[in-house]
């Protein structure tokens, strides 16, 4: 299963690896944002499946309230992605869950999968223990 994905993150080189590792996966990267702002741009010009969502970004720490708002785009699934997952640890409205960085290939790879099949309406076999699943 293949997807269109919006990465936004704020660190260049953190962006980049998830890119690779999420083309050698077979999905299409539409674009990654370093604020909330390119984001949303980005979401409004493009079909987005997945989200993957860092809380701080160059404008602050602006993740939280961007990954609301995108959540509210029909079709688009949010994941939130961040060194903080305290700061959602009670869930955001709409959202599906945050993964915790720093990430290995494996635990994005599975979250990812985990995203789209739920995204889908699919059993999700499991979830990666770096992956917290808001209710």
């Amino acid at each position: 299963m293949t997807a269109r994905i919006l990465i936004i993150e704020d660190e260049a080189l953190v962006a980049m690896e998830l890119r690779y590792v999420l083309e050698d996966l077979g999905h299409e990267v539409v674009g990654t944002a370093a604020d909330a702002s390119t984001a949303r741009d980005l979401v409004r010009e493009t079909d987005i499946d997945l989200a993957l969502v860092d809380i701080h970004l160059s404008d602050g720490p602006t993740g939280i309230d961007l990954g609301r708002d995108l959540a509210q785009y029909e079709g688009v699934t949010v994941l939130y992605m961040t060194a903080n997952p305290g700061m959602v640890r009670q869930g955001v409205a709409g959202t599906l869950g945050v993964l915790s960085k720093p990430s290995d290939e494996t635990a994005v790879k599975t979250a990812v999968d985990y995203a789209l099949r739920r995204r889908q309406g699919e059993p999700a076999l499991y979830a990666p223990p770096e992956l917290t699943v808001f209710a």
